[in-house]
């Protein structure tokens, strides 16, 4: 099974110079926690509701700073036609609960979360697997 038999291809994503209070009233509204951060259809990051917490209000930021500042960089991401498991291992090993999912022109796609692979794989013991993982303490 692929991913793109599995992920989420209708997501929401951000643009870099969006401010953070209305990637997070977005958050909010699609009840969803991570937003792929996009520049010229590209992939250049991604924001967490995690990072607005941990990297915006804790540092005390402007609710209208670009989203660019406080993003993850360093993204996450498989192809839309790697197999599920590999997928699932790169989410195990990374310690990750979503990742992003890219065409093979690099283009932004879709997202696939432990979510996803819970109800659309068939392997309740796949994300049983990956969310023992993701869980685990990092030092």
């Amino acid at each position: 099974m692929q991913l793109q038999d599995v992920m989420t291809n209708q997501f929401e994503y951000i643009g870099h110079g969006d401010s953070v209070v209305h990637a997070a009233r977005m958050m909010q509204e699609h009840d969803i926690g991570m937003l792929p951060v996009l520049e010229e259809h590209q992939i250049i990051g991604t924001l967490t509701d995690r990072d607005i917490v941990t990297r915006g209000l804790a540092e005390g930021i402007d609710p209208e700073t670009p989203v660019s500042r406080i993003m993850t960089t360093g993204v996450h991401f498989r192809y839309i036609d790697d197999d599920v498991e590999t997928a699932a291992k790169s989410m195990e090993d990374q310690q990750i609960r979503r990742l992003v999912v890219l065409d093979r022109n690099e283009h932004c796609v879709g997202v696939v979360s432990l979510g996803d692979l819970a109800t659309r794989s068939d392997g309740t013991r796949l994300s049983g697997e990956v969310l023992e993982e993701v869980s685990q303490p990092t030092h």
